[in-house]
């Protein structure tokens, strides 16, 4: 029997993992903590509307709050009734125990973990000086707003994913002159493969933005504030602000030593369990496994973090996986006034067709394309840009359809 629950994490994922809990009927205590001094909010629009101040802007008032962004209201937190320890950070698990470590020196009994740690943005070798940014948290948003609005005039986003992407079409959309470096050839074409990568791509150049591809970073320049990127093959591109968007890792260190296997993420069954009783993960930092691949994938999307916690919760309280995680892989992004959304699982062989429009013809208005990838003639995944009702027919399709294996 659990008397007490902690969700070690207050994120999207921490937060719907505490909701399902006590959706399926737990009423003990239940422990929410978070490295983080807000609690829940929503973070896709940081790379985009809270930049450019045209959506939410997370400040509530003269103390900071999250305003439009958070998660929750009073309503919502008196129904879940949790103990919120905020500003802190969770640095030990000791599953023998029954305890979590606080790094002010706390230890909590608990009988049951949610583990919602998430990821923290990687960062380049060399040493960053002012006005270098990642962006992945709110008071990191906070900081690269203001860096924009203190009369930057250049800007240098390395890495091409859709963090990057996004933030470099924000700051066009502010006027700034933004140069995009991309170390592969190509980027997203993991995810989207090279002909429908090559498409997304050209927004950036649609809307003024220079993409370099094939190139790394050697070194930033700038002593009292970051004046330049010096890259790989010798350019040297000047900047006022430059935005580090290479990826993330999980956020697991704190659970060295505690018995549960890592590798890239927290290892975890189809329904989100780990091998240690009492113990489930979800969100970024969760890796599950994929029935019938022998494959584990870690989804660092908005939809997985939210979608999990409900799954993730009624796993832990029947003690065993009694139902697995199996809503189809989506995400999206906001890029230049274009609606990018992706379902499905996309494997390297898979064919492009394409339903309607033109992916050569640019996402202006009027324009943008459907493209459904295929397998033996069988649908495994759907991309569309500013086709939302298509799109939105094409996934349920596919989420109702019988999975097909990878190979």
């Amino acid at each position: 029997m659990m008397r007490t629950v902690t969700v070690v994490g207050a994120s999207l994922a921490g937060l719907h993992a505490a909701r399902g809990l006590r959706d399926q009927g737990y009423d003990g205590r239940l422990v929410i903590v978070g490295e983080e001094r807000h609690r829940p909010y929503d973070r896709p629009p940081l790379s985009k509307a809270f930049l450019t101040g045209e959506g939410p802007t997370g400040d509530g008032g003269p103390d900071g709050g999250l305003g439009p962004l958070a998660l929750t209201d009073p309503e919502d937190e008196a129904e879940l009734d949790a103990e919120w320890l905020l500003g802190v950070r969770a640095d030990r698990l000791d599953p023998r125990a029954g305890t979590v470590g606080l790094a002010d020196g706390r230890t909590l009994r608990t009988d049951g973990v949610v583990i919602a740690t998430g990821a923290a943005p990687r960062t380049l070798r060399a040493a960053a000086p002012p006005g270098v940014h990642t962006l992945r948290t709110l008071d990191d948003a906070r900081r690269l707003r203001a860096g924009l609005r203190a009369g930057a005039e250049r800007v240098v986003v390395i890495g091409a994913g859709f963090i990057g992407a996004e933030v470099a079409s924000s700051c066009a959309a502010l006027g700034l002159d933004v140069t995009v470096v991309e170390a592969a050839p190509l980027p997203l074409v993991p995810q989207l493969g090279e002909r429908m990568a090559r498409a997304c791509a050209a927004l950036h150049a649609a809307h003024g933005v220079t993409l370099l591809c094939g190139t790394g970073v050697a070194t930033l320049r700038g002593t009292h504030r970051v004046t330049g990127v010096e890259l790989a093959d010798g350019r040297v591109l000047p900047a006022d602000v430059v935005v580090v968007g290479v990826g993330v890792r999980p956020v697991t260190g704190w659970l060295e030593g505690s018995g549960l296997a890592l590798d890239d993420g927290v290892l975890c069954d189809e329904g989100c369990a780990t091998a240690l009783p009492s113990v489930v993960a979800v969100g970024d930092v969760a890796r599950l496994a994929l029935p019938g691949t022998g494959r584990t994938v870690r989804a660092e999307h908005w939809t997985s973090a939210a979608e999990q916690g409900a799954v993730a919760a009624r796993n832990l309280l029947a003690g065993a996986t009694v139902q697995p995680f199996g809503a189809l892989p989506y995400f999206w992004s906001d890029q230049y006034g274009a609606r990018i959304q992706f379902a499905g699982r996309r494997e390297p062989g898979d064919t492009v067709r394409i339903a309607e429009g033109d992916p050569d013809a640019g996402a202006g208005p009027g324009g943008g394309f459907l493209a459904v990838y295929e397998r033996d003639a069988i649908p495994t995944a759907v991309l569309a840009v500013n086709r939302p009702k298509p799109f939105t027919r094409l996934r349920r399709e596919l989420a109702r359809a019988p999975r097909l294996a990878a190979r």
